[in-house]
């Protein structure tokens, strides 16, 4: 990619992410409990969407280990991209940890968007092997099978039982095509 266009893509993305807001975004001079307030708030908004979304995915939350909740992924980019967000790890309801998903891309993209995203811990090991991570990337850490529902809103059985499971929620609805290799996530320090 020649300078320009890239200096361009860059400044471009900037702005784009600059001017995105969001409901989890917390202010730079919020304590760390009122950050972890805020976050609680918005995890537990994303979960009653999901539920309503797919019934079925409030099974699959019970039957989880763990689960991680991003309320807000907001993307943004003009042919380079990227993404941010914050969520919490809930461990049998309540939040055990706070977390920072990023990710970047480049390609045919203009514009910003947002989803929700909810990766399910499906077994002690996989959920111990996050908790014990310094920093983790779906893909290269675990595999994360996206659950898909069909017109009976039934998961697909298969994906069931993997170890690491998601779901990701747009305004449109429940995605299943989406991927989510590569995302970054960090534990925050508040």
């Amino acid at each position: 990619m020649n300078r320009p266009l890239f200096a361009a893509a860059t400044l471009g993305l900037t702005l784009a992410l600059g001017a995105c807001s969001t409901t989890t975004a917390t202010g730079g001079g919020a304590t760390s409990s009122e950050q972890r307030a805020s976050i609680d708030a918005n995890v537990n908004g994303a979960m009653t969407k999901l539920y309503a979304q797919d019934p079925e995915s409030r099974a699959m939350v019970a039957r989880a280990r763990g689960v991680l909740v991003f309320p807000s992924v907001v993307s943004a980019g003009f042919v380079v991209g990227g993404s941010y967000g914050k969520g919490s790890l809930l461990v049998g309801g309540r939040p055990v940890g706070y977390y920072s998903t990023a990710a970047g891309s480049v390609g045919l993209l203009a514009g910003a968007d947002s989803k929700a995203m909810y990766i399910l811990f499906m077994t002690d090991e996989s959920l111990n092997k996050f908790r014990a991570s310094n920093g983790w990337t779906a893909g290269a850490d675990a595999s994360v099978s996206l659950i898909k529902t069909g017109a009976s809103a039934s998961v697909d059985t298969q994906t069931a039982q993997q170890p690491v499971v998601g779901y990701v929620l747009t305004n449109a609805g429940l995605m299943a095509n989406l991927a989510i290799d590569g995302t970054k996530i960090t534990r925050l320090d508040i």
